[in-house]
């Protein structure tokens, strides 16, 4: 790693979770950032938080739980044109819509999230999918839409969970 290429690295590490601090609605604690990232004043930030390239879009409002782990290039977008309104193919209105993340959730690469989903405790979504329905607690979904086609031990979340083994 060129030593341009290290200096650059650690400017993101300090900088961004800084700049995401200051701009999150509120936040709990630890905020770790790997690669550039942005969100929006509506978004409340557990602590444990681990960004790799997340950019947050809209006026919804966006709940992220504790030990949250994101992959690079992911996005949440929270408002949408009208369709419906005082023109076509939609007018200058927007919907909004909130996004509810829980604790232990695990974000692979490219994953696209929509507003007015909830994404259950522990859950983990498929690298490039695209969730625009809300996921049941430990569930593993993917495509497009993501929908559950596995779930995790739930005793071993369980466990790990009291064993407060967290990444």
């Amino acid at each position: 790693m060129s030593l341009l290429s290290k200096v650059k690295f650690e400017l993101i590490k300090k900088l961004y979770p800084y700049k995401l601090k200051k701009t999150a609605a509120s936040y709990k604690g630890r905020v770790y950032v790997g690669s550039p990232s942005f969100i929006t004043s509506n978004t409340h930030l557990g602590n444990n938080v681990c960004f790799n390239g997340m950019k947050i879009f809209g006026n919804g409002k966006v709940v992220i739980g504790d030990n949250f782990h994101s992959g690079g290039g992911c996005q949440i977008i929270t408002s949408f044109h009208n369709y419906e309104g005082d023109a076509i193919p939609y007018d200058d209105t927007y919907i909004d819509k909130d996004v509810i993340i829980g604790n232990n959730v695990w974000l692979g690469n490219n994953v696209i999230i929509l507003g007015g989903v909830q994404i259950g405790e522990g859950a983990i979504i498929q690298a490039g999918s695209v969730v625009c329905k809300s996921i049941p607690d430990c569930a593993i979904a993917g495509g497009h839409p993501a929908v559950p086609f596995k779930y995790r031990d739930k005793e071993h979340y369980e466990k790990m969970k009291e064993g407060n083994k967290f990444h």
